[in-house]
């Protein structure tokens, strides 16, 4: 399941399968005209299933519909092609593991959350162990760029450093999976050890990645607000 977050909007395999189709029919350049029948018998299921799938992904603004005498003028929007090239990308990492993720960006702030979270008993012991370091007390919150705000989702298939949810006496805290990474700033001055932290729950948009490290990056690698940077994916 595809959150869209701009949308508040969840796509489904279903639906999904839906949307490959009519960009392998050719809804992707240009558009195209299909019957309610005809899509339905090439999809397996029910005319009533397909006009509901389709309302819902131009709903989502994932296709833009025109009804024709003939059936339906049916585009791809270019958050529909979007959603396409996500997955394609998640399939190229699965079957090519070894390359490199590369995510580009600039320096913002953040929530002010991790700061407290990070310095945690219970986090800080596993970061400890797992990582190999003590990290420092924040993020370094990084936006990245329009470009490569798909790529993120590829995170997903990797191989992370899991960090265990956990309670105390007040609360459960969520658990978060860490990759490791290295950093470097506009001025080609370059940290590692870093890791990309994605908790399981966070405010974030999709947009925005945090990273962890056994240094204050602003400080090490002078850094401020609007600078840009590169996070290298290494593992």
């Amino acid at each position: 399941m595809i959150t869209l977050h701009s949308q508040s909007y969840e796509i489904d395999c279903n639906e999904l399968a839906t949307l490959k189709h009519l960009a392998i029919e050719g809804a992707l350049d240009a558009p195209i005209t299909v019957s309610t029948r005809n899509l339905s018998k090439a999809l397996s299921v029910s005319t009533q299933t397909i006009s509901r799938r389709l309302r819902e992904l131009e709903s989502a603004g994932l296709i833009s519909r025109e009804i024709v005498a003939d059936g339906q003028r049916l585009t791809l929007t270019s958050a529909g092609t979007d959603v396409l090239m996500r997955e394609f990308e998640q399939y190229q990492q699965i079957f090519n593991s070894k390359s490199p993720l590369i995510f580009k960006g600039t320096v913002t702030d953040g929530l002010n959350e991790a700061r407290h979270y990070i310095s945690l008993d219970g986090y800080k012991e596993q970061f400890k162990n797992r990582l190999g370091y003590e990290p420092y007390p924040g993020t370094l919150n990084v936006t990245l760029s329009r470009r490569d705000v798909p790529e993120r989702s590829v995170l997903e298939v990797k191989s992370g450093i899991d960090i265990d949810s956990w309670s105390d006496d007040e609360r459960t805290y969520g658990a978060a999976t860490c990759y490791a990474a290295r950093v470097e700033a506009d001025s080609e001055d370059v940290f590692e050890p870093a890791h990309v932290l994605v908790p399981d729950r966070t405010h974030h948009g999709e947009d925005a990645i945090e990273i962890i490290g056994p240094v204050s990056f602003r400080d090490e690698l002078e850094l401020t607000n609007g600078d840009h940077i590169t996070i290298h994916v290494t593992e």
